[in-house]
């Protein structure tokens, strides 16, 4: 029988509920099977999202402020489901099961869409090129296929990459430096099946057929799942060490409203906290007290008549929801930057569906394939950030991750200004050469290459480096240690409501500027409109949504727990980092 060090000190546990051993189990042999089936997913996502808007304004015969808002709103509900998935994981079924009963719905909903697409009696039909208005139950059938997808990744998105970060155990110190570039390498697969879906499958539903650009994921979706629980002996389960966690957080506040005319100690040590003994033998993780919040302190007061379920909240239990409370902080100011990454599926493809798309004398490319460049980018981006910027930042300030998370998404912020500031200029080149050439048509082409766009779209991929990955790592590390799914939440459902709020600023701008006969910035004619304008109002709220974001993060204090290593790497970790000295 092997020795107790040769198990998982994190109480990590295989399917069945046993111990399972180290050097079996996890770190990147059990990732390998997960970031196969991001990869496929992901490709399955974006080979929908990427070209969504010309297939509902070409063979669904929708407006572009229709399909704009249609294509939002159901990219807003893909982001915004998994706080759904990942509640029932984190109280309820665990990521395993909740990731297996969803992938089932998201594979349906695949075959539905593709379907949708291909089945005669269930789109449009067409004739010489041009498509009849679709029936109501054709567009019914169409949006529910869309929407079990929307469904069925709420509850993968939030748990496959929780489940990937949870196969490094924090207690064993080489494990925990494995983790520092776990969410930069996930990403990267995450980026590799959206650079498939930009590359190819755009190019296949615009120039072969629908059908057939939506069966290729649909197939791919199917061969990752069985990657994935090919993997299944080599995978480490958390074990719930709280029945209800999102009820412990909850009783925070109504506690400390309850004890709101009791005064604070002045010496925190006074408030309610379990012993040491308590965490050594239960595996949970004592988090120490900050003095931020302080209100939420008076949940933790000691009173003599407390007995039963009267006790008072620990000090874990009362950072936790100090946590939560800062993350939604950090979660707010990342709506603006959620909305300017939107344009990508959207804005830009309508935009660049005006321009010069030839590729020497034949060939054209789909406008949405320019978001392959996104992508791209992100790929030859992230393994130079690992190998070469965190090692060279590590040496001058001594952090394990180079820089802390909230100054890695700052810095992705601002770059992100720069990419719309760019998309905004050429907007304004675009609007003069329609003058210079007197183009009206909605259907002329603008005498202006599409790569003039390229650089706005390099730009965000490489925002998205900073920015989207350091969210959802930030999010995940700073959770309570029983709502990690639910805490990455706050990084799709930003993303999510990033989805809606563009879709509801592109409807109010199109009816208070088109009000009264007047021009409006985003008509169905591109050519006559003012996307200039618009470009112009991001870039402004972008700019003031920084400054926020600044004032926001130079009073966010990181979490910090005992988790009893002596690693050196450790101990840094647990130090409160000032971000902004």
């Amino acid at each position: 029988m092997e020795a107790n060090n040769d198990y998982t000190q994190d109480g990590t546990v295989d399917l069945r509920g046993q111990p399972v051993l180290a050097y079996r189990t996890g770190k990147w042999k059990a990732c390998s099977y997960l970031a196969g089936y991001e990869a496929f997913e992901r490709m399955a996502f974006y080979g929908i999202a990427s070209n969504l808007v010309v297939y509902l304004t070409t063979q669904l015969h929708e407006d572009t402020v229709s399909a704009v808002r249609n294509v939002n709103n159901w990219s807003g509900s893909v982001w915004i489901t998994p706080l759904l998935g990942a509640y029932v994981a984190d109280t309820y079924l665990g990521r395993f099961w909740t990731f297996t009963i969803s992938s089932l719905i998201y594979v349906m909903g695949m075959v539905l869409l593709t379907m949708a697409v291909s089945i005669k009696y269930l789109k449009p039909s067409c004739e010489n090129g041009v498509c009849n208005k679709a029936t109501t139950s054709q567009i019914a059938f169409f949006y529910a296929s869309l929407y079990i997808i929307a469904i069925g990744s709420g509850g993968t998105k939030p748990n496959i990459s929780t489940f990937g970060a949870d196969q490094f155990d924090d207690f064993n110190p080489h494990e925990k430096k494995l983790k520092v570039s776990f969410f930069n390498w996930w990403m990267f697969s995450t980026f590799a099946g959206a650079l498939l879906a930009t590359l190819g499958l755009v190019y296949i539903q615009e120039n072969m057929s629908w059908g057939l650009g939506y069966g290729i994921p649909t197939v791919g979706l199917i061969f990752s799942l069985v990657i994935f629980y090919i993997g299944t002996p080599t995978y480490r389960h958390k074990v719930r060490k709280s029945q209800h966690p999102a009820t412990d957080l909850l009783r925070v506040p109504i506690v400390a409203f309850a004890n709101r005319r009791i005064e604070l100690p002045d010496d925190p040590s006074q408030l309610h906290e379990l012993d040491m003994q308590y965490y050594f033998t239960t595996g949970k993780r004592q988090v120490h007290h900050t003095p931020v919040f302080r209100f939420l302190d008076k949940a933790a007061i000691k009173r003599d008549n407390d007995t039963g379920s009267r006790l008072p909240c620990t000090v874990t239990q009362v950072e936790g929801a100090k946590l939560i409370t800062g993350m939604a902080m950090i979660w707010l100011v990342n709506l603006i930057p959620s909305t300017i990454w939107a344009q990508i599926n959207t804005l830009f493809v309508k935009q660049g569906t005006t321009l010069d798309r030839r590729v020497g004398s034949t060939f054209q490319i789909p406008a949405a394939s320019l978001g392959s460049f996104v992508t791209l980018t992100m790929l030859l981006s992230v393994p130079m950030y690992d190998r070469y910027f965190v090692p060279f930042m590590r040496k001058k300030t001594r952090n394990p991750r180079g820089i802390t998370l909230l100054q890695r998404i700052g810095t992705g912020f601002l770059i992100q200004i720069l990419a719309i500031a760019f998309a905004y200029a050429m907007e304004m080149r675009r609007m003069h050469i329609i003058k210079m050439h007197h183009i009206n048509g909605p259907k002329e082409i603008v005498p202006m290459t599409i790569f003039c766009l390229l650089p706005q779209y390099v730009l965000l991929g490489v925002a998205d480096v900073f920015n989207a990955i350091g969210l959802l790592e930030f999010f995940y590390d700073q959770s309570p240690e029983d709502m990690q799914s639910l805490g990455t939440t706050f990084f799709t459902s930003g993303i999510g409501l990033g989805n809606f709020l563009n879709s509801f600023l592109v409807t109010m701008v199109d009816k208070i500027t088109g009000n009264k006969g007047g021009k409006s910035w985003i008509g169905d004619n591109m050519n006559d409109s003012h996307l200039d304008y618009y470009y112009g109002f991001l870039l402004v709220m972008s700019a003031l949504n920084l400054g926020i974001f600044l004032w926001a993060s130079n009073r966010y204090i990181y979490k910090r727990e005992s988790t009893e290593m002596k690693d050196e790497f450790a101990e840094l970790e647990g130090k409160t980092i000032d971000l902004l000295p």
